[in-house]
């Protein structure tokens, strides 16, 4: 009979016959959903064989007679994989061991259900972790009928079948339907986690002051021509940055505006020098190298491709609500004034450029180049002075 090693052996051989000569590179697109399709039920099937071998032995002197300090070690040295990985696999073990009675006989698993669905290669280690977690957090808090409750709805997500979850935790209002597709990990998460609010509802005690201690935000010094920011919010506020910035970035509206030093007019000065400049330095308001032609490849009225990361529209978008703060009526004033950013300029740089020269931030110290420098559309206001 052949041993587990030897089967093991086979299908190692198996996969290097279907690496060897080039045969996946003249697959189909449909023979290669195929292949994928295969590989994955392969590669949850190698992750069941890793923790089950682990679980099935003993957890201590196992890893040291393999000449191993703890499993983490032992699981990085068999597998080649980080510290992260290892972990991810060790925790999945501690979920799927079954202990050992006084009678030697083997014990349920803490997810017996969970542990056939990762035995029959249905749900992978990363799906198992993201399925249980939710449960994990609260599982002191849940009873014993909730608890298998929650291992028979997610094996049964995993395997794909749908779960009707009715609005009271009765473990009776749980139940399978028809196959469907199979779930993704994102798919076990939320349920997990519709679960784990269903069962408890009322949650953990709130922290709340844990949270008030750890709030706070901090703005770093200037380096390379940037700020960094740091910090924790509390969750008042951070949804309501969130809600913000989502509304200011809604792809509906106009969107934050594009980058760029606006210069305004003091009290009482002549406004009559404003100067439109565009990206390459001309006055006509156009786009590069367009003479104000309307480019139609391009529906922005502004005539200016936006090739701004989704992290570089957020901050434009937060630096958008920081100027309409400050103009707001119920904003603190600074010596009566509003706190409106004032930018400096020389009035040397100012006469001899044209468009501002080099301005100074206050509060921050850095020199910002002139608008015909920077790459987006900008309006100049000289003031005179």
């Amino acid at each position: 009979m052949n041993s587990t090693a030897e089967l093991l052996d086979r299908v190692i051989a198996d996969l290097d016959a279907v690496l060897s000569d080039d045969a996946l590179a003249g697959l189909s697109d449909a023979d290669r959903v195929a292949v994928l399709q295969g590989a994955g039920a392969a590669f949850r099937r190698v992750e069941a064989v890793i923790v089950e071998t682990i679980a099935t032995g003993d957890a201590v002197d196992f890893p040291h007679a393999a000449g191993c300090r703890g499993l983490n070690e032992l699981l990085q040295r068999m597998l080649r994989v980080d510290v992260r990985a290892a972990s991810r696999v060790d925790r999945v073990v501690d979920l799927v061991r079954r202990p050992v009675s006084l009678a030697g006989e083997r014990m349920p698993a803490r997810w017996a259900e969970l542990r056939l669905a990762l035995l029959d290669g249905v749900v992978g280690v990363a799906g198992f972790l993201v399925a249980t977690g939710p449960i994990e957090r609260v599982w002191d808090r849940l009873t014993v009928d909730q608890r298998l409750a929650a291992d028979v709805a997610l094996a049964g997500c995993a395997r794909g079948h749908g779960v009707v979850v009715a609005d009271d935790s009765d473990a009776d209002d749980l139940e399978a339907d028809s196959p469907g597709p199979a779930p993704t990990v994102q798919d076990l998460k939320a349920l997990a986690e519709d679960l784990a609010s269903m069962f408890d509802p009322d949650g953990e005690e709130p922290k709340d002051e844990v949270s008030r201690r750890r709030r706070g935000v901090t703005i770093g010094r200037l380096k390379d021509g940037v700020h960094a920011i740091r910090g924790y919010l509390t969750p008042d506020a951070a949804a309501q940055l969130q809600l913000i910035l989502d509304a200011i970035l809604n792809p509906k509206g106009d969107g934050p505006p594009m980058p760029g030093v606006h210069f305004s007019p003091s009290d009482g000065a002549d406004t009559d020098s404003d100067v439109d400049v565009d990206v390459d330095g001309d006055a006509d308001g156009g786009a590069d190298g367009g003479g104000g032609d309307a480019d139609p490849f391009n529906s922005d009225p502004r005539c200016v491709l936006d090739d701004r990361t989704v992290a570089q529209k957020r901050h434009d978008a937060l630096a958008m609500i920081f100027q309409i703060a400050a103009r707001h009526k119920n904003m603190p004033t600074l010596g009566g004034s509003s706190p409106v950013l004032v930018v400096n300029v020389d009035a040397k740089d100012l006469a001899a450029h044209g468009h501002g020269g080099w301005a100074t931030i206050p509060g921050s110290g850095a020199h910002v180049p002139s608008p015909s420098r920077r790459r987006s559309h900008v309006q100049v206001r000289s003031s005179g002075c």
